[in-house]
């Protein structure tokens, strides 16, 4: 029973944190810079990079993996779970879960409660977008990331939200996504949950930027410690340029 009450508590925890890892993850046109941008130009680009993405992309589907261990005092829970998931830019994301396997605890209050709460955070994408209306920035440098330049920014949000985050992030410097994150809940969502400390990367497919993997790792204050890791798979996209082009040659 009492493992039970502490795979509740850790569900609700990693399943929000799953969600909000994937929101304002775009497309921009490449704009070379000659040098160093400013905090604000920086942002901006962001931003314009989101909306390109929103504009351009069609739709796309992939098999994610989702894995989670829970470790106690006296045993340790496995779950793991397939899930196929669409998006269409005029009906959003629908999720369809292919297998599952272990823990039924772990798949119904951790893996089931991740998928729910995406679709919840997808439809409330001004209010979890990264974006100045939600969060503060602050430049903390540059270095190379994966052979690509990439701008360090820590986030921290301006009001309480389940869906934000504080943290740091790599805006790559070519197309102003965002690369990698590493980031906590910008509000605990329980007293029983001590640390949720999430790694999170993200990956240019075809000129746009979607999640690749995602580790998610929750400490309770009492009772272990859980870890759960998403492999989104690979992604098949329908851009807007391709569909007209197809309809060109027909």
């Amino acid at each position: 029973m009492k493992t039970l009450m502490r795979i509740h508590r850790i569900g609700y925890s990693l399943a929000v944190f799953a969600a909000f890892t994937c929101a304002g993850l775009a497309q921009t046109p490449n704009i070379p810079s000659s040098a160093p941008l400013s905090l604000v130009q920086i942002v901006d680009r962001m931003q314009r990079h989101d909306q390109s993405q929103t504009e351009m992309l069609r739709s796309y589907q992939a098999l994610r993996h989702y894995v989670i261990t829970y470790r106690g005092f006296s045993k340790t829970l496995t779950a793991r779970m397939d899930v196929e998931v669409s998006y269409d830019a005029s009906s959003g994301k629908s999720f369809r879960i292919v297998s599952q396997s272990g823990s039924h605890a772990l798949c119904e209050k951790v893996l089931q409660r991740a998928v729910e709460s995406e679709k919840e955070a997808s439809l409330h994408k001004g209010a979890t977008a990264l974006t100045g209306a939600n969060y503060k920035f602050y430049l903390k440098g540059q270095e190379n990331l994966n052979g690509r330049p990439a701008y360090i920014l820590d986030v921290e949000p301006i009001t309480p939200n389940k869906f934000l985050y504080r943290g740091r992030i790599w805006v790559d410097g070519i197309d102003f996504a965002v690369a990698r994150m590493e980031v906590q809940p910008g509000k605990n969502p329980s007293f029983w949950i001590s640390r949720t400390v999430i790694h999170h990367m993200n990956i240019d497919v075809d000129g746009f930027w979607l999640p690749q993997l995602n580790r998610s790792e929750t400490k309770v204050r009492i009772g272990g410690t859980a870890v759960m890791t998403i492999d989104y798979g690979t992604y098949r996209i329908v851009s807007r340029k391709s569909r007209t082009m197809s309809s060109e040659q027909r």
